[in-house]
Protein backbone atom coordinates (compact mmCIF):
# COMPACT_ATOMS: atom_id res chain seq x y z
CA UNK A 1 0.00 0.00 0.00
CA UNK A 2 1.44 3.09 -1.09
CA UNK A 3 2.54 5.15 2.08
CA UNK A 4 3.60 8.74 1.04
CA UNK A 5 1.52 11.29 -0.96
CA UNK A 6 3.33 10.89 -3.93
CA UNK A 7 3.25 7.02 -3.84
CA UNK A 8 -0.26 7.10 -3.71
CA UNK A 9 0.15 9.95 -7.17
CA UNK A 10 2.22 7.15 -8.92
CA UNK A 11 -0.07 4.27 -8.08
CA UNK A 12 -3.03 6.79 -9.82
CA UNK A 13 -0.89 6.98 -12.81
CA UNK A 14 -0.56 3.58 -13.13
CA UNK A 15 -4.13 3.48 -13.85
CA UNK A 16 -2.73 4.64 -17.38
CA UNK A 17 -6.26 5.32 -18.38
CA UNK A 18 -7.47 8.32 -16.97
CA UNK A 19 -9.96 11.33 -17.13
CA UNK A 20 -8.47 14.74 -17.32
CA UNK A 21 -11.29 16.90 -16.16
CA UNK A 22 -11.02 20.46 -17.00
CA UNK A 23 -8.71 20.59 -20.08
CA UNK A 24 -9.22 23.99 -21.19
CA UNK A 25 -9.67 25.04 -24.84
CA UNK A 26 -6.48 27.38 -24.55
CA UNK A 27 -3.32 24.95 -25.75
CA UNK A 28 -1.02 26.83 -23.46
CA UNK A 29 -3.21 26.40 -20.86
CA UNK A 30 -1.56 24.27 -17.34
CA UNK A 31 -4.25 21.50 -18.57
CA UNK A 32 -2.77 20.92 -21.92
CA UNK A 33 0.80 20.94 -20.62
CA UNK A 34 -0.38 17.89 -18.35
CA UNK A 35 -2.26 16.49 -21.08
CA UNK A 36 0.22 16.55 -23.50
CA UNK A 37 3.03 15.32 -21.06
CA UNK A 38 0.85 11.81 -20.22
CA UNK A 39 0.08 11.49 -23.58
CA UNK A 40 4.38 11.68 -24.73
CA UNK A 41 4.84 9.33 -21.81
CA UNK A 42 2.16 6.55 -23.03
CA UNK A 43 -0.44 6.83 -21.29
CA UNK A 44 -4.42 6.97 -21.95
CA UNK A 45 -5.63 10.01 -20.75
CA UNK A 46 -9.16 10.93 -21.30
CA UNK A 47 -9.99 14.91 -21.67
CA UNK A 48 -13.00 15.82 -20.22
CA UNK A 49 -14.27 19.22 -21.17
CA UNK A 50 -18.39 19.92 -21.98
CA UNK A 51 -17.12 23.06 -24.44
CA UNK A 52 -13.97 21.01 -26.45
CA UNK A 53 -14.78 18.46 -29.41
CA UNK A 54 -11.29 17.25 -29.04
CA UNK A 55 -7.75 18.37 -27.45
CA UNK A 56 -4.20 17.24 -28.85
CA UNK A 57 -5.81 15.26 -31.02
CA UNK A 58 -8.06 13.30 -28.74
CA UNK A 59 -11.84 12.98 -28.43
CA UNK A 60 -12.88 15.23 -25.41
CA UNK A 61 -16.08 14.52 -23.53
CA UNK A 62 -18.48 16.48 -22.26
CA UNK A 63 -18.71 14.51 -18.87
CA UNK A 64 -17.30 11.77 -17.04
CA UNK A 65 -20.26 9.74 -16.77
CA UNK A 66 -20.17 9.27 -20.58
CA UNK A 67 -16.76 8.17 -21.31
CA UNK A 68 -16.41 4.78 -23.03
CA UNK A 69 -15.29 2.44 -22.00
CA UNK A 70 -14.90 4.26 -18.43
CA UNK A 71 -12.57 5.27 -16.85
CA UNK A 72 -11.19 4.55 -13.61
CA UNK A 73 -9.55 7.46 -12.27
CA UNK A 74 -9.80 11.03 -12.74
CA UNK A 75 -7.59 13.74 -12.05
CA UNK A 76 -9.65 16.88 -11.75
CA UNK A 77 -7.99 20.35 -12.63
CA UNK A 78 -11.17 22.12 -12.19
CA UNK A 79 -11.51 25.64 -10.83
CA UNK A 80 -12.66 25.25 -6.99
CA UNK A 81 -16.33 26.33 -8.01
CA UNK A 82 -16.92 23.00 -9.93
CA UNK A 83 -14.83 21.03 -8.01
CA UNK A 84 -17.13 19.42 -5.42
CA UNK A 85 -19.85 18.96 -8.57
CA UNK A 86 -17.20 17.28 -10.59
CA UNK A 87 -16.54 14.73 -7.19
CA UNK A 88 -20.07 13.81 -7.02
CA UNK A 89 -20.01 12.91 -11.17
CA UNK A 90 -17.10 11.25 -11.07
CA UNK A 91 -18.64 9.05 -7.91
CA UNK A 92 -22.05 8.52 -9.83
CA UNK A 93 -20.12 7.56 -12.64
CA UNK A 94 -18.02 4.60 -10.42
CA UNK A 95 -14.85 6.47 -10.71
CA UNK A 96 -13.52 6.17 -6.74
CA UNK A 97 -9.97 6.98 -7.73
CA UNK A 98 -9.47 10.39 -7.29
CA UNK A 99 -6.64 13.01 -7.53
CA UNK A 100 -7.31 16.62 -6.54
CA UNK A 101 -5.07 18.59 -8.15
CA UNK A 102 -3.68 21.60 -6.14
CA UNK A 103 -1.96 24.36 -8.07
CA UNK A 104 -1.51 28.00 -6.70
CA UNK A 105 -4.31 28.24 -4.07
CA UNK A 106 -6.79 25.69 -3.03
CA UNK A 107 -7.22 24.57 -7.09
CA UNK A 108 -9.47 21.13 -6.96
CA UNK A 109 -9.01 20.41 -3.78
CA UNK A 110 -11.45 22.51 -1.73
CA UNK A 111 -13.08 21.76 1.72
CA UNK A 112 -16.42 20.97 -0.01
CA UNK A 113 -14.61 18.78 -2.60
CA UNK A 114 -12.83 16.56 -0.35
CA UNK A 115 -15.62 16.26 2.16
CA UNK A 116 -17.94 14.86 -0.30
CA UNK A 117 -15.12 12.55 -1.41
CA UNK A 118 -14.66 11.57 2.12
CA UNK A 119 -18.01 11.09 2.78
CA UNK A 120 -17.88 8.25 0.07
CA UNK A 121 -15.23 6.74 1.43
CA UNK A 122 -12.52 8.26 -1.34
CA UNK A 123 -9.44 9.52 -0.19
CA UNK A 124 -7.80 11.38 -3.23
CA UNK A 125 -4.91 12.32 -4.24
CA UNK A 126 -4.10 16.24 -3.18
CA UNK A 127 -1.40 18.68 -2.96
CA UNK A 128 0.30 17.15 -6.03
CA UNK A 129 0.98 19.18 -9.27
CA UNK A 130 1.06 15.68 -11.52
CA UNK A 131 4.92 16.71 -12.71
CA UNK A 132 5.37 15.98 -8.83
CA UNK A 133 4.51 12.09 -9.38
CA UNK A 134 5.90 11.68 -12.97
CA UNK A 135 9.79 10.02 -13.00
CA UNK A 136 12.53 12.30 -14.33
CA UNK A 137 9.95 15.35 -14.46
CA UNK A 138 12.81 17.42 -13.80
CA UNK A 139 14.65 19.10 -10.31
CA UNK A 140 12.24 22.29 -10.35
CA UNK A 141 9.43 19.80 -10.08
CA UNK A 142 11.34 17.62 -7.51
CA UNK A 143 11.93 21.04 -5.57
CA UNK A 144 7.92 21.83 -5.48
CA UNK A 145 7.22 18.67 -4.19
CA UNK A 146 9.54 19.10 -1.25
CA UNK A 147 8.65 22.63 -1.08
CA UNK A 148 4.84 20.97 -0.83
CA UNK A 149 6.08 18.24 1.76
CA UNK A 150 4.81 15.82 -0.84
CA UNK A 151 6.38 12.97 0.69
CA UNK A 152 4.00 13.22 3.96
CA UNK A 153 0.49 11.87 4.02
CA UNK A 154 -2.46 14.35 5.63
CA UNK A 155 -1.92 13.93 8.99
CA UNK A 156 1.31 12.37 9.42
CA UNK A 157 4.62 14.46 10.15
Amino acid sequence: MPTTMRDRARAFLELNRIALVGVSRDPRDFSRVVLRELLQRGLDPVPVNPTLAEAEGRRCWARIGEIAPPVKGALLLTPPAQSAEVVRACLEAGVRELWLHRGAGAGAATPEALRVAREAGVEPVTDLCPFMALEGAGWLHRAHALFRGAGRMPGHP
